[in-house]
């Protein structure tokens, strides 16, 4: 019989500490409309100092186990771009304080596009075997990366962590991970980049220049290919279906920003009401962003069982990625 990874647990978490656009730093030359016309961003969650990522996966990861009804899992896969310390793993730590000592653990980083190449691991565990139950959590600390001053990013970017669990089960199932499509296309490295802290900058026996340690983003370049990536990655994923994207009802996509979501609509010519969005309350959570939206969809009754959902992402790297479901009926706490 065939093994398939079905999703049976989802969970998520929001740091409590909310910033409006008018609680911004007024030196950013913006202003709470520029930001919403431009981003669809109203306000973000930042975690309080002395708080890590691995804070924030923990209350997903735990609400996600609640959720599947087990506490357990052989698996804990962590897909971040902002992990506790270079080395060690994230993942081990945010196992053992699950009660999962002993599980295998790991990080992954491809940015925003993590939680859907972190879905192709755990589905790649659960298929040879190698685990029956995975916890995929997608958290992130972004806030740590931003110059506070920077109006391409500051605005955008937000802390949070979503999670979900998955399961040994069979393709037919609602809930089970469909085809996946994977890509990259290193030649875009810098246009989404933090330059500093790696061996390229160590390496090279300096220190950092100013700014290496903050994020930054080509904004107009990244636009472009976010669209054209994750139109092309999910009419892949649907012909490999055998679907067309008239035959979906949810589009849960990497929320980065508002127009993006309209336009990948637009592009794949289905209703701009069948994509979900939560980046007015959340901003771009990056690696969080996609298990976010899907929390705080089945909390809103926005994705509901039974609907044909695509999953789709885009990120830093450049990488893209997308795979289709039926989403199943789940027991989610609606609390952030």
């Amino acid at each position: 019989m065939t093994r398939a990874a079905v999703i049976c647990g989802l969970g998520g978490w929001l740091p409590p500490r909310v910033v409006t656009n008018d609680d911004l730093p007024a030196g950013l030359g913006t202003s709470d409309q520029w930001i919403r016309t431009r981003t669809g961003i109203t306000r973000r969650h930042r975690a309080d100092p002395g708080s890590a990522t691995s804070d924030l996966a923990v209350e997903a990861g735990a609400r996600a186990l609640a959720s599947s009804g087990e506490p357990r899992a052989d698996a804990v896969v962590l897909a971040t771009t902002t992990p506790d310390r270079i080395c060690p793993a994230t993942a081990p730590e945010i196992a053992t304080r699950l009660g999962l000592t002993g599980a295998a653990a790991f990080d992954m980083n491809a940015a925003c596009t993590g939680f859907l190449y972190g879905l192709a691991a755990a589905a790649g565990l659960i298929a040879t075997g190698a685990a029956d139950r995975v916890l995929l959590i997608g958290a992130e600390t972004y806030s740590c990366l931003l110059d506070p001053l920077d109006r391409g990013t500051a605005p955008i970017f937000g802390d949070g962590a979503g999670a979900v669990v998955l399961r040994a089960g069979t393709p037919e199932e609602p809930g089970a991970i469909g085809h996946i499509d994977l890509g990259s296309d290193g030649t875009g490295a810098d246009l989404i980049a933090v330059g500093g802290g790696g061996s390229r900058q160590r390496m090279a026996g300096r220190p950092e220049r100013d700014g290496e340690r903050y994020l930054t983003m080509a904004g107009r370049e990244v636009f472009k290919h976010a669209v054209g990536r994750m139109a092309d990655s999910c009419r892949t994923v649907l012909k490999r279906a055998g679907q067309e994207p008239a035959d979906v009802d949810r589009i849960v996509a990497h929320q980065a920003n508002i127009r993006i979501l309209h336009q990948l609509a637009d592009e794949l010519g289905v209703d701009r009401g069948r994509v979900v969005a939560n980046i007015d309350r959340v901003g771009n959570t990056a690696a969080a962003s996609v298990p976010l939206a899907l929390f705080h969809g089945v909390a809103d009754g926005a994705v509901r069982p039974g609907q044909r959902t695509l999953l789709t992402a885009f990120g830093a790297g450049l990488t893209w990625g997308s795979t289709l479901l039926t989403w199943p009926e789940l027991a989610v706490a609606t609390g952030e």
